[in-house]
């Protein structure tokens, strides 16, 4: 069996989707995406497919190998988000071409279910009560949300009360027991996420996520001292060399690898084998499509410190298109009380409806996101 072709296809909201071929009538899907850089990552995919053209597409450890270690220049976002949604698609034809789910071949199920959170409140987050309310009436059991808008180096309390107001009405709604992710976003610095840390452990967040750059991850030491809340972080971090650092310093108690960014399936199982070894939990991060979804969930079940999965359905970004539009079985997702159980389909588990793919390809897109500034006119985080 031999690659024969890859074929990328730019469809909305914002993914990048892509279909690799093989003389065996074999194909398997990947996703590779930086958000708002489709177009790039799109032209680095067409690059390494010059080597990947008429290799076998089961030996992916080696392919990994050449795509990753075969320029004198490597990692960073592009590069990483190419390989992950080629080496994605590899798993899918090597799981379909052994007729079982990915998970069996990387060690076989290691739990029954695996827990899901939604997304509520937006890019500005507002009406937070009433949609943690409708999430857990959906039987939901955890969502998150971004903690703030634009928020200066040094910035006003107001804003600070501001965020604790929004907590505080959903712990009102609610109760205490649905799980709260914070998600900073890298938008606060250091000296703010200090004050915030400290003012929203009362409420029992389930993480705080992204409280600074991850630029500046030495500060997450000084953060750590100011609250007991759970620290996550790492959807921008690359390849396990990327959280080799974060995992020796110690002050991370949630990783969050991303399936699309961090180097792929097998990439992320290798992550979380080190986390585990610092006795730190997994989270995958996956505001994106289906494809990467279902390649985090293969890596799910087979992972024991995995403890819940980011999922897009409804997020804010999906205005045009959502999670299940692009998907032959809209079932492949069913959410039973907050949680999903293990794929049963060969490969990722999903069948992408490719005649609704290529019409959408046909629109394609142009997603950026917003530039944000603050009140004295300097750029701020988004």
């Amino acid at each position: 069996m031999r690659i024969t072709n890859l074929k990328l296809y730019k469809v909305k909201p914002r993914w990048l989707f892509l279909k690799v071929e093989t003389d065996s009538g074999i194909d398997g899907w990947g996703e590779p995406i930086v958000e708002g850089r489709a177009a790039t990552v799109e032209a680095c995919v067409r690059e390494l497919s010059d080597y990947l053209i008429g290799q076998d597409p089961l030996r992916i450890e080696d392919h990994f190998q050449v795509l990753y270690r075969g320029g004198f220049y490597r990692g960073g976002p592009i590069l990483t988000s190419a390989i992950s949604g080629i080496e994605q698609a590899l798993w899918d034809i090597k799981g379909k071409y052994f007729n079982m789910p990915v998970y069996e071949m990387l060690g076989g199920v290691a739990k029954d279910k695996v827990r899901v959170y939604s997304w509520i409140g937006g890019d500005r987050p507002t009406d937070v009560a009433i949609a943690a309310k409708e999430k857990a009436e959906a039987k939901f059991t955890a969502i998150k949300m971004n903690a703030t808008e634009e928020m200066h180096y040094i910035d006003s309390y107001s804003k600070v009360d501001a965020v604790i107001e929004r907590v505080a009405a959903i712990r009102d709604a609610v109760g205490m027991e649905l799980g709260i992710g914070i998600d900073f976003h890298g938008r606060v610095h250091k000296a703010m996420a200090k004050i915030l840390v400290k003012e929203l452990e009362p409420f029992r967040p389930m993480f705080i996520e992204e409280p600074v750059l991850p630029e500046n991850n030495e500060a997450l030491r000084e953060i750590a001292r100011h609250t007991t809340t759970p620290i996550a972080t790492g959807e921008r971090q690359f390849t396990r060399w990327g959280f080799k650092q974060l995992l020796i310093d110690g002050y991370v108690d949630i990783i969050q690898p991303d399936l699309s960014h961090a180097g792929g399936i097998l990439e992320v199982k290798k992550i979380a084998a080190m986390a585990e070894a610092f006795d730190v939990a997994v989270a995958p991060h996956c505001p994106l499509g289906p494809i990467s979804l279902a390649s985090s969930l293969q890596v799910d079940f087979c992972t024991p410190n995995v403890i819940i999965q980011e999922q897009s359905l409804g997020i804010h970004y999906n205005r045009e298109s959502d999670l299940l539009d692009y998907l032959v079985d809209p079932t492949a997702f069913t959410y039973v009380d907050g949680y999903v159980l293990p794929p049963q389909k060969p490969g990722l588990g999903i069948q992408i409806n490719e005649e609704k793919v290529r019409e959408a390809a046909k629109q394609g897109h142009a997603w950026k996101n917003p530039v944000w500034r603050y009140e004295d006119g300097s750029v701020a985080e988004w």
